[in-house]
């Protein structure tokens, strides 16, 4: 019998979703969102950008022993196209696709979307400015999607975005412009800005108005659930994938990839957010979109939105199972625990968002009552989302107590 009061005691707030189809085929209503033909164009086209290449998938088998569970495994994005995150998948590929559509408008009939990433048809995307408002890692993969196919960018930021990270996105070529509030104070500030110039909008979220460019997003980032499904060594779907939730469109993906891919036997899927910016669980706890209200701080930066995408609830409200709330200090000991090795046979770099979903599943596993509602038990196979790394390095200093370039990587 193990002894999960090991496992380090994480705060933790559950609540399940009673409007799951957990055992539901994947049917039309999600076929609309994301098809096969989707996930294999965002395949075709992000793996022939250059510098591409898998990330790693990890076994946490000191964490598997702890908590008493077959495996664990972990998707490793701190190193994807050398930004530290996985939002590349997302925003980047939008701007391509936003491309294409402006370039055949204006007479490119025969697109080629490897060219545009190649820096192609500069004549015209010179032409065209594309904005986003950001935490941090989305803004700097538009920019840098900008870059890499020849237009401008000005990327919205809010008052908490740290300094490293507005550094990070201008170095890339982005206009940075801070305006005071929230994130979904950016959100609204890039909105009005695309309308006022004739930008062109690349959001990782919508209120349904505008879902051409959001689903670009979504559809990109399909392609990080099919690579870890490809790395996972064992046949079959993984029982349990716990995923961050910021507006929700990651983990809305990475589930209708999985729901596509396994059907019926899909794994069960857990939302995990900072308990002050939690508009999924509210959403999931209320059956209805709810607002997070106040600050929305929380070191888990990536994570400090207030309100859900309308179309990531299209998928999450069938598709996942339960969502959680959790504290920064939890996040703050699972990047020390990865970078101590106390998990895994080596160290791991991970920054503030990327351990939400781990986070989740360690304060889960050591509770018996989350273990049952949650049917975790010495079978589980637990998928995780590691999303990013150091995308600002001096927090993750202050958190870990070291520089990620002392951090040894396996």
């Amino acid at each position: 019998m193990h002894r999960f009061e090991i496992l380090p005691d994480y705060w933790f707030r559950l609540a399940p979703n009673g409007s799951v189809q957990q055992t539901a085929a994947y049917g039309e209503a999600q076929r609309r969102l994301f098809d096969e033909a989707d996930f294999a164009t965002a395949r075709r086209i992000i793996t022939h950008w250059p510098g591409y290449s898998e990330t790693p998938l990890h076994g946490l088998d000191r964490l598997a022993s702890m908590a008493g569970v077959s495996d664990i495994h972990y998707k490793d994005e701190s190193e994807r196209f050398g930004l530290r995150s996985f939002k590349p998948l997302g925003g980047a590929y939008a701007v391509t696709r936003l491309l294409a559509r402006e370039i055949a408008r204006r007479g490119g009939a025969q697109v080629d979307t490897d060219a545009i990433s190649r820096g192609a048809y500069q004549d015209i995307t010179r032409q065209i400015t594309v904005t986003a408002a950001t935490d941090g890692n989305h803004g700097r993969s538009v920019a840098w999607g900008a870059q890499m196919t020849g237009c401008r960018s000005v990327v919205f930021i809010h008052e908490t975005v740290s300094e490293g990270r507005a550094r990070a996105i201008a170095a890339l070529g982005a206009e940075v412009r801070r305006i005071p509030g929230t994130y979904d104070d950016a959100v609204c500030a890039a909105q009005q800005a695309a309308d006022q110039d004739d930008w062109y909008l690349v959001q990782d979220t919508t209120d349904g108005q505008a879902v051409e460019t959001t689903l670009d997003v979504m559809h990109g980032y399909t392609l990080l659930a099919a690579e870890a499904c490809d790395q996972l060594p064992y046949d079959g779907p993984p029982t349990h994938v716990f995923l961050q939730a910021g507006v929700g469109g990651m983990a809305a993906a990475v589930i209708a990839y999985l729901w596509a891919r396994y059907g019926r036997a899909r794994p069960i899927s857990l939302l995990v957010e900072p308990d002050l910016a939690a508009c999924c669980y509210l959403t999931i706890a209320a059956g209805r979109p709810t607002v997070a209200e106040g600050s929305l701080d929380s070191i888990m930066a990536g994570l400090a939105c207030g309100e859900i995408s309308s179309l990531a609830w299209e998928i999450l409200e069938p598709g996942a199972f339960a969502a959680m709330q959790i504290k920064d200090e939890a996040a703050a000991d699972c990047m020390c625990a990865l970078a101590d090795s106390r998990f895994a046979d080596h160290p791991i770099i991970a920054g503030e968002s990327a351990v939400a979903g781990l986070a989740g599943f360690i304060a889960a596993a050591r509770d018996p009552e989350a273990r049952r509602t949650l049917r975790i038990n010495e079978h589980s196979r637990i998928l995780l989302f590691g999303t990013e790394g150091a995308t600002d390095p001096e927090a993750y200093e202050r958190l870990v107590g070291r520089s990620a370039d002392t951090v040894c990587v396996h």
